[in-house]
């Protein structure tokens, strides 16, 4: 449901450069009802379904009860994750960068609080373990979801919107990116579904990596979503010269992020092990580290390239690509053999 934020924010921005703040509005009151009603639907649809999910990703026994416990708690937590993305998308459309970064490391700081008193307990708190962490994120997002709302009503008037025709529209411009993000997350389901089956060390080092992965997607994202929120207002101004010159700014700073954070995931190797890795895990981890930072400029630019096509509307090119990419990437996890 990622469409929603980056549909929101491309939309948002263009009508900003156009002037139309009242348009804006309406937008993002439209993507918020949306998320609301997507997020109800998913913890109806789930919510007796965790246990069956959890088991097809390959989690067995100890695995598979924690995974329910976690998953039932975290997906209370979805109109909270969906709102956010909905307001993060208006307020970077506005090209307000600072009000999303301040919400964000808020709700990380409060989420990292909670894991220690939720998950090892405190006092009357009794320890939850994996299921308190599921609940110190779905708490932390649901206060940040709140928070974000009422400082996006600040600028943009938001009022309750679920005009059916303007939603088919926002379905229409966000259908490609649905698919999209769905044939990602697709991708990585199998992944880690191909990582878990291959025993507990693999499922390790898989966890390790990504998480790490995830972590540096975090700075290359920023300009991804800054050259998305300029270039819509350029586009939507008319001002095709100054969103190249975005275009061509953006992509010589995430290059040279990229081959920084390659460098730093290659001096950190032991750091990481020491960190995250079990002993059991490390003779698989090596090996799919190092690839995992040799592709760190490869991965700035595929980040930059996004928030461009993101910015001009571009859905549909990027779909095509997601689809050209996990059919690769697919075939290759078939031919693993856990």
């Amino acid at each position: 449901f990622n469409f929603l934020g980056i549909g929101t924010q491309t939309e948002v921005a263009q009508a900003l450069g156009k002037g139309q703040e009242k348009e804006a509005g309406r937008i993002t009151s439209l993507a918020l009802s949306m998320g609301l009603a997507f997020a109800l639907l998913i913890i109806v649809l789930m919510l007796p379904t965790a246990r069956q999910i959890a088991a097809l990703l390959g989690a067995e026994e100890a695995v598979l009860t924690e995974a329910v416990a976690y998953m039932r708690v975290r997906l209370l937590g979805a109109p909270a994750v969906l709102a956010t993305l909905v307001t993060f998308g208006a307020l970077r459309g506005l090209q307000d960068m600072r009000t999303p970064l301040w919400v964000a490391v808020g709700v990380n700081a409060l989420n990292i609080l909670l894991d220690y008193l939720f998950i090892f307990g405190f006092g009357p708190i009794p320890a939850m373990g994996v299921m308190g962490a599921a609940l110190a994120s779905t708490v932390a997002q649901w206060l940040g979801a709140i928070t974000a709302v009422i400082l996006t009503h600040r600028q943009l008037t938001l009022i309750p919107n679920l005009n059916l025709a303007a939603a088919r529209n926002l379905i229409r411009i966000g259908g490609d990116l649905f698919f999209r993000t769905g044939l990602l997350m697709l991708f990585l389901i199998v992944a880690t579904r191909v990582a878990t089956q291959a025993g507990a060390a693999s499922g390790a080092a898989h966890t390790a990596i990504r998480q790490l992965f995830v972590f540096t997607d975090l700075f290359l994202v920023a300009f991804a979503t800054t050259a998305q929120s300029l270039v819509g207002y350029f586009m939507g101004s008319q001002q095709v010269a100054q969103a190249k010159r975005v275009v061509s700014i953006g992509t010589a700073w995430s290059l040279v992020t990229g081959m920084l954070l390659g460098a730093v995931m290659w001096l950190a190797t032991d750091w990481v092990i020491g960190l995250l890795v079990p002993e059991t895990a490390v003779s698989l981890f090596h090996t799919a580290w190092l690839i995992s930072y040799l592709m760190q400029p490869l991965n700035a630019l595929a980040f930059i390239t996004d928030g461009v096509h993101w910015g001009t509307g571009d859905y549909r090119y990027l779909r095509n690509g997601m689809l050209a990419a996990t059919l690769r990437g697919g075939a290759a996890l078939w031919l693993i053999d856990p």
